[in-house]
């Protein structure tokens, strides 16, 4: 692992981060109490103890910022993770790399400081045959010409990739490529094209700058950070606007996988009509999830009175276009945390001092006259505000589930263990007609017919949901098709036809909004029955021996943003590459079915994705939750089998320490879980 260092750093690189700071103060807490309870558990128990501890040490929050290209996106994440020339900040355009910086706090060190994952054969035949989505739009609606303009760039980047690799291209799909080190030449040589764009066809670029970037798919870089108080995933994504809409799949790909979203906008166009692709993939966040970062405040003239002016714009845009209206929105500068970091802030002239000056008149929050100048840039150029603002999203969103979850799951286990000790020395309930195996096999019964019930229920909310989206998919498509034919009748071809699809999108996101809330009331509902029948089957086995176990309802996965509703289609388009295909047929009605045909093939990807994708990965984890409820449960029952199949002394079962230590410390832990349970 790779550690972070600069040049110079100021006393406050880790402001902004205190809620983290505590949140790690208490997943340490946490993490002792279950340590502390090694030992102390039946052979059973450990399974579930082993699980949790996993959960804790496992927990790394993704934070993924995205943003048209050059927005700052890669200097802002270089800034984040306390070193400024981390990453190259110019990338071309035709590269597709989603780049995730892995940030531990202290100095262990890992096998892996680097891996880079190249393009699947089935993604770069996509790109050559078809073009990418440009090219399967373009193909679908019979636009020649801009299928040759796509061709052409396409030869251009197939021979640039075979100069640079030679040989070795085919073996290289789908491949690794893993080191033990990094530095910026070889994070260069995979995603940066560099000075090589122009070798001649057969020539060895070697291990220049840029050798693998046209098929790297993304790179993931792992290193230590001092400024980090818990593990942090910053994932920076290649811009929304390239050519083939490569970057648009790992982007949409990166957002599901995170929560926690930053939108980087260039104060000079904070949000452009060039934004419209990025826009539809906010618009389908929820606002708690996405976090607005206007970059480049340094280039403005007069930031104290423009940028209330810009806040403004950008809101009224979000507005208009169905954004998330409540957004937090925060201003600052990459360049100026770069220069703090890198020691240059004395160095700095010109416009940018000019306007970090100006900014401070308003923008500084503090009247320390011991704060030093680079503390002060540092407040200055946003950082702080930006990680508080991530790390209150963390704690409550993140955080705090995961100590709940954590906390309720040892709390039952705990209690557990202590209704088995109390079944072996009072025996079990003297008047249930239960015996053992009678309860194993009852309890396999709940287990099966919960499962079976769930799978059912939420099988009836996602039928419920795919018929209602594709009600609305017809309706839209029904009315895209008249609008188009009666544009033709009344203006004929000499006139741009548009049709917005955003009517589309929200009548989806509706639908996809009820399914979502369908399910967490469905499985909720599910998970309550499912803890009642257990508690009732352990009353009824072994009476109040078993009534200090805590058994707590399972959280509810949450429903992920629907991401996929942010795909481009050909509709989002306003020009005329479709005029080609609809001179080419006689009589506007006679082509309604090819018309339909036509958008059914845009939005069918973006459908299946809805429909298909999410829901499955809904479903895994709702399902998960109550299949991971249910072997803890078992973990009990085997739990007190065991411990009824003994006949040795309550004493005797741990030899290693008197019965008293051990409850004295399996109620301090219990004590410090209980803190944490909800």
């Amino acid at each position: 692992m790779t550690n972070i260092h600069a040049a110079a750093r100021p006393t406050n690189l880790s402001a902004g981060m205190e809620p983290l700071a505590e949140l790690a103060s208490q997943m340490a807490e946490l993490d002792g109490a279950l340590d502390s309870l090694a030992g102390q558990m039946g052979d059973k128990s450990q399974r579930t103890l082993s699980r949790l501890k996993k959960d804790l040490a496992s927990f790394e929050p993704c934070i993924t910022l995205l943003g048209q290209v050059k927005s700052g996106k890669t200097s802002l994440v270089n800034a984040m993770g306390g070193w400024a020339d981390l990453l190259p900040s110019d990338v071309n355009p035709w590269t597709s790399v989603v780049t995730s910086l892995h940030l531990t706090p202290g100095d262990a060190r890992v096998e892996t400081s680097a891996r880079f994952q190249f393009m699947t054969e089935q993604e770069w035949d996509r790109l050559l045959t078809k073009g990418g989505r440009i090219g399967e739009m373009a193909g679908r609606a019979g636009a020649e010409s801009e299928l040759q303009k796509i061709q052409t760039q396409i030869e251009q980047m197939r021979e640039r990739s075979r100069s640079r690799l030679g040989r070795k291209f085919e073996l290289l799909m789908g491949q690794t490529h893993e080191y033990e080190y990094f530095d910026k030449n070889l994070i260069e040589r995979y995603i940066c094209l560099g000075d090589d764009f122009d070798l001649e066809p057969g020539m060895d670029a070697g291990d220049t700058q840029g050798r693998f970037a046209d098929i790297t798919r993304s790179a993931d870089l792992y290193l230590n950070s001092q400024s980090v108080p818990i593990p942090l995933c910053l994932r920076d994504t290649p811009g929304v606007n390239d050519t083939f809409m490569m970057r648009e799949q790992v982007t949409i790909q990166a957002i599901r996988d995170s929560r926690i979203c930053v939108v980087v906008l260039s104060a000079s166009q904070a949000l452009t009509s060039v934004d419209m692709g990025l826009i539809r993939m906010i618009s389908n966040l929820k606002s708690r999830e996405v976090v607005i970062f206007v970059n480049r405040i340094d280039e403005l003239a007069d930031p104290a009175s423009q940028i209330p002016e810009i806040e403004a714009s950008i809101r009224q845009t979000l507005d208009t276009h169905h954004g998330p209206k409540d957004a937090e929105i925060i201003f600052g500068s990459a360049y100026w945390a770069g220069r703090v970091l890198t020691g240059e802030l004395e160095a700095m002239q010109g416009a940018s001092g000019d306007a970090l000056l100006n900014w401070a008149e308003v923008g500084l929050n503090t009247t320390d006259p011991d704060q030093t100048p680079q503390d002060m840039a540092w407040e200055l150029s946003g950082l702080p505000s930006l990680l508080r603002s991530i790390s209150n999203r963390i704690v409550k969103d993140l955080g705090a589930p995961l100590l709940a979850r954590v906390a309720n799951s040892a709390v039952t286990m705990v209690t557990g263990q202590q209704a088995a000790h109390a079944v072996m020395i009072n025996g079990a309930h003297q008047s249930s007609p239960l015996n053992m195996q009678d309860i194993n096999s009852r309890f396999e019964h709940i287990v099966s017919s919960n499962m079976t019930a769930i799978e059912s229920d939420i099988d009836a909310v996602f039928y419920a949901f795919r018929d209602r989206a594709d009600r609305a998919h017809a309706t839209f498509v029904s009315r895209a098709t008249h609008s188009l034919i009666e544009h033709l009748e009344r203006w004929g071809e000499g006139h741009v036809w548009e049709y917005d699809p955003t009517g589309l999108r929200l009548l989806l996101k509706s639908a996809y909004s009820v399914m979502a809330s369908r399910v967490q009331t469905t499985a909720l509902a599910r998970y309550e029955l499912a803890v009642q029948e257990v508690a009732g089957l352990l009353y009824s086995g072994y009476g109040t021996a078993v009534e200090g176990i805590q058994i707590s309802v399972p959280e509810v996965p949450t429903v992920p943003s629907p991401v996929a509703l942010g795909q481009t289609i050909a509709l989002d388009f306003k020009d005329n590459w479709w005029s080609s295909w609809w001179r080419r047929t006689r009589g506007y009605k006679a082509f309604v079915n090819s018309f339909q045909k036509l958008i059914c093939g845009e939005t069918e990807d973006f459908m299946t994705q809805l429909k298909q994708v999410q829901t499955a990965d809904t479903r895994a984890s709702t399902i998960a939750g109550l299949q991971v409820f249910f072997e803890e449960q078992r973990n009990i029952l085997m739990e007190i089998a065991d411990h009824c199949r003994q006949q040795q002394d309550f004493q005797d079962l741990f030899a290693n320490t008197s019965a008293q230590d051990r409850q004295e410390t399996i109620q301090s832990a219990l004590k410090t879980l209980e803190e944490y349970t909800t």
